[in-house]
């Protein structure tokens, strides 16, 4: 990509404008007075460096614009005011080319209705002075054609910057969608292994045919049950310490469950590591039958909500009114 530095364009523009200035100072001998040309001189330069003096914003200022409009109306009358329409004034019609260049710098910084107001107002004041004719003798329609360039460019320039800002949110989007997917391959692989180290003993011992399981290895299977059960909806709720305190409880026949539903996942490291270290003490210390463990909502000042209820039915939902709340903890996110 070939970028031209915007400081070249400044002094581009600036020098086409004092060339105006020049052409005007040379023929200040052709009007009858030359002050209201000095004077037309004064405000064209003045609204030239202000409209080239660098800005952080590419648009030109509402009441810069309006200041150029006022003066492309007031430069023609100024300087035509001292000149015969009928006779050739040579350099002394300067004004047209000042006031198309004028328009255009305004019109580039995307003051589009200004520009076109000020040759318009230029174009007429040209017919009511010199006639039809003068707007190609006098250079008008050349003005008027330069401006139309700087407004198509200033919106191919407007259509390519925002077509890069969609581009630009489009590559941060299927970025993100991206890092997501990979984020959950490798939680899945991350899972998988997880489950393969906690199943594979007692898969093979499954698998034997000379090998029949005893009622204990019916019961580790059924805590390696609920332990992979827990790897897939436990999620951010799993430490080694969690992993510990669930089956000290599985093993003594309590029913655990742990429900990840996201409500942690903003969590930095040690605010994490303080809501599951007291997760594990809460259901170490329980001697519920049945525990459940659940995040709370994104936003909610507790992180995770433990709840342990003794006696009821079998099932990890009680329904049934015996069942007696021996634990009720609502951990915080933060201190």
């Amino acid at each position: 990509m070939i970028s031209v530095p915007r400081w070249l364009l400044l002094v581009l523009g600036a020098l086409f404008s004092a060339y105006h200035v020049v052409l005007g100072i040379y023929s200040l001998d052709k009007p009858a007075s030359p002050w209201p040309a000095v004077a037309a001189l004064v405000l064209y330069a003045t609204a030239t460096a202000l409209s080239l003096w660098p800005a952080r914003r590419a648009r030109m200022p509402d009441w810069l614009a309006a200041l150029n409009l006022g003066v492309s109306i007031v430069l023609p009358l100024l300087v035509t005011s001292q000149l015969d329409a009928s006779d050739d004034n040579g350099y002394a019609t300067w004004y047209v080319a000042a006031v198309g260049t004028l328009m255009t710098i305004t019109a580039a910084r995307r003051q589009l209705v200004a520009a076109w107001l000020g040759v318009i107002a230029l174009a007429v004041q040209t017919v009511i002075w010199a006639g039809p004719l003068a707007l190609g003798q006098l250079g008008v329609v050349g003005s008027i054609v330069w401006v139309a360039i700087a407004h198509m460019l200033s919106s191919a320039l407007a259509g390519a910057a925002r077509s890069t800002r969609r581009y630009v949110q489009a590559e941060r989007e299927a970025a993100a969608w991206q890092a997501a997917q990979d984020a959950h391959l490798f939680e899945g692989r991350m899972r998988l292994a997880q489950t393969q180290r906690i199943a594979a003993p007692m898969l093979r011992r499954i698998a034997d045919g000379d090998h029949e399981l005893t009622e204990a290895e019916r019961r580790e299977c059924r805590t390696l049950e609920a332990a992979i059960r827990d790897e897939i909806r436990g999620r951010m709720l799993l430490t080694d310490g969690v992993r510990r305190s669930v089956k000290e409880a599985r093993d003594r026949g309590a029913t655990v469950t742990l429900l990840d539903e996201g409500g942690i996942d903003d969590l930095d490291e040690d605010a994490r590591d303080r809501v599951l270290s007291r997760l594990a003490e809460a259901i170490s210390g329980s001697g519920a039958d049945r525990v459940i463990a659940r995040t709370a909502a994104a936003g909610s000042p507790v992180a995770v909500t433990v709840v342990g209820l003794r006696g009821g039915g079998e099932g990890e939902v009680l329904e049934s009114d015996d069942a007696e709340v021996e634990l009720w903890l609502e951990i915080p996110r933060a201190e």
